[in-house]
């Protein structure tokens, strides 16, 4: 998938689905499956590093996920999240961590919130590199916020977020998250665009949908109301671990074809290497 393939499903109609990785396992995953653009998003502070926001995120930390995921992904759009204070310290530094992202295999970054960031938000756009808005909850707001609360609930913060939407696509960004606004308005949003709108928690009227892997699968604690569980991998992996511990314990695993022995004491070289690339 294309930064160009977005506006083009846009004016088709044709809904665009989008996933979160932050590392080559599930990058596979996700670039095996019919999934179109895959977000190394912030989130990571929490689901990989046991964080409580996303706050903790930084820079290099983002570089290193984006690099794992690159790796892995092939003929998708990879988007990273330019993480906390990112964008609040300059240009300079903004177009630095931009640089790194890019070169750990980003194809697009993706920015929280508009106030303050309209002259980066343009340079970046303007250098060539495609910028990802993000507007609503957004997660590195939750001190201002009080906590994960939905958005644009009244009249003014209604209009305060249709204005931002516009403004971002006035700046070039080539599409929009929406995340945990009331349905009505991002419909009425997802309308007055050009660009795709990509809700979390915003009801269906948005030309598509992006969620977090580990909450759709399952993997990761008691998700969001708004997530659909496709696959309660918690308990299969749970499963699958006691299954092995019984197995060792009761002299079950290994059997001997699980041995080298038979090989001459040689590894299969394919298959093993396989198994290290993934």
């Amino acid at each position: 998938m294309k930064i160009t393939d977005f506006y083009g499903y846009k004016k088709t109609g044709r809904k665009i689905s989008m996933i979160t990785a932050y590392d080559s396992t599930m990058a596979a995953l996700a670039a095996e499956s019919a999934v179109d653009c895959v977000l190394v998003g912030d989130s990571l502070a929490m689901v990989m590093h046991g964080q409580d926001s996303t706050i903790a995120a930084t820079v290099e930390m983002m570089a290193l996920h984006t690099a794992a995921v690159a790796r892995a992904v092939k003929g998708k759009l990879i988007v990273a999240d330019m993480p906390f204070l990112s964008v609040r310290k300059g240009l300079q530094p903004a177009m630095e961590a931009v640089e790194k992202l890019a070169r750990a295999g980003a194809q697009a970054v993706k920015i929280e919130g508009l106030e303050g960031h309209e002259e980066i938000i343009s340079h970046i756009v303007k250098s060539d590199m495609p910028v990802m808005g993000h507007l609503g909850l957004t997660p590195q707001s939750i001190n201002k916020f009080g906590g994960y609360k939905a958005q644009g609930k009244d009249q003014a913060s209604a209009e305060r977020l249709v204005a931002q939407a516009q403004e971002l696509e006035r700046l070039g960004c080539f599409a929009l998250v929406l995340e945990c606004v009331p349905e009505r308005l991002a419909g009425r949003i997802t309308n007055l665009l050009k660009i795709p709108v990509i809700g979390i928690g915003a009801g269906p009227a948005t030309d598509g949908q992006v969620l977090v892997m580990q909450d759709m699968l399952g993997l990761y604690g008691e998700p969001p109301s708004f997530v659909k569980k496709y696959l309660d991998g918690r308990r299969l992996v749970v499963d699958a671990l006691n299954n092995f511990d019984s197995e060792v314990k009761n002299s079950v695993f290994p059997e001997t074809k699980h041995g080298d022995s038979e090989r001459n004491g040689e590894v299969a070289e394919a298959p093993y290497k396989s198994a290290l690339r993934r």
